[in-house]
């Protein structure tokens, strides 16, 4: 199956109904086919949302998403888009709005991470990192939001933001710069939304367990969980269970600021 293959009508008529939070919302997730991307696409999925999944490599990760999604009444696409360019964010919200007619949340999750000091950061390395992280959600927000306001009824916009939008991380410089960015995108949009009932939130996650820190050894690992209060590294299920929370009824009073979810890291003093 393609991952542009939407599910039978007859998988439909299975999913319909039900007490869940999503039930029926129209939604994208940028970078949706691995770690905390796939965790979100797979919550929201199973809380009866309609996902339009982004991915720019490994499509049979995202025909195996789509597959477990439709085994279980569920509905979902692929989408092959790159969020450093504005044409393939439009892209997105044409999918969403011609297989499912609406967009009702969007998810920029997409990001990307070099481990650049200010001495080491080259230009290109800057600038490949900065297009994808920040600039895709800045685009990603702002065509998310013409559509919202088209069909005037409200939305929610979720940056997948970081602790590191607040807490100096020296040894990434330029990551720091672009959640610093997402947290200003939030609050500065947030407002700005506010009037046409679209909810903009961050979500900053702490140390997730995601392909990024795979090669962390043992004793690095044992070293983070020692600094978490919680005494774990968090998940992408946790992360796709906090991120659907905010884009639902439970959280309509939340806007224009972020939820740290890091296990209370940040918290800790001599944490790192």
């Amino acid at each position: 199956m393609s991952p542009t293959t939407k599910k039978s009508e007859s998988t439909k008529a299975q999913s319909s109904g039900g007490d869940r939070p999503l039930e029926g919302k129209v939604v994208i997730v940028t970078g949706g086919n691995s770690g905390i991307g796939e965790g979100i696409v797979r919550e929201a999925a199973a809380q009866g949302a309609k996902v339009v999944i982004d991915y720019v490599s490994e499509p049979e990760a995202t025909e195996a998403i789509i597959k477990d999604i439709e085994k279980a009444g569920g509905e979902a696409v692929g989408c092959e888009a790159d969020v450093s360019k504005v044409a393939d964010l439009q892209k997105l919200v044409d999918t969403a709005v011609k297989e499912f007619g609406r967009l009702d949340v969007m998810v920029n999750n997409a990001g990307v991470e070099f481990g650049e000091t200010l001495a080491t950061l080259t230009e290109e390395k800057y600038d490949l990192l900065m297009n994808i992280n920040l600039k895709g959600a800045v685009f990603g927000s702002k065509l998310a939001a013409e559509q919202m306001r088209k069909q005037g009824d409200g939305g929610v916009i979720v940056n997948i933001t970081s602790t590191h939008e607040d807490w100096p991380m020296p040894s990434d410089l330029s990551y720091c710069i672009s959640k610093g960015g997402m947290r200003m995108l939030t609050r500065t949009a947030g407002v700005e939304l506010g009037p046409d009932r679209i909810r903009m939130v961050g979500v900053g996650p702490g140390a997730i367990n995601t392909p990024i820190n795979a090669d962390d050894t043992p004793e690095e690992t044992k070293a983070l969980e020692d600094a978490i209060p919680l005494g774990y590294i968090g998940s992408p299920e946790e992360m796709g269970k906090i991120v659907c929370f905010v884009a639902s009824d439970a959280g309509t009073y939340i806007t224009a600021t972020t939820i740290m979810a890091d296990g209370g890291l940040m918290q800790k003093p001599g944490a790192v």
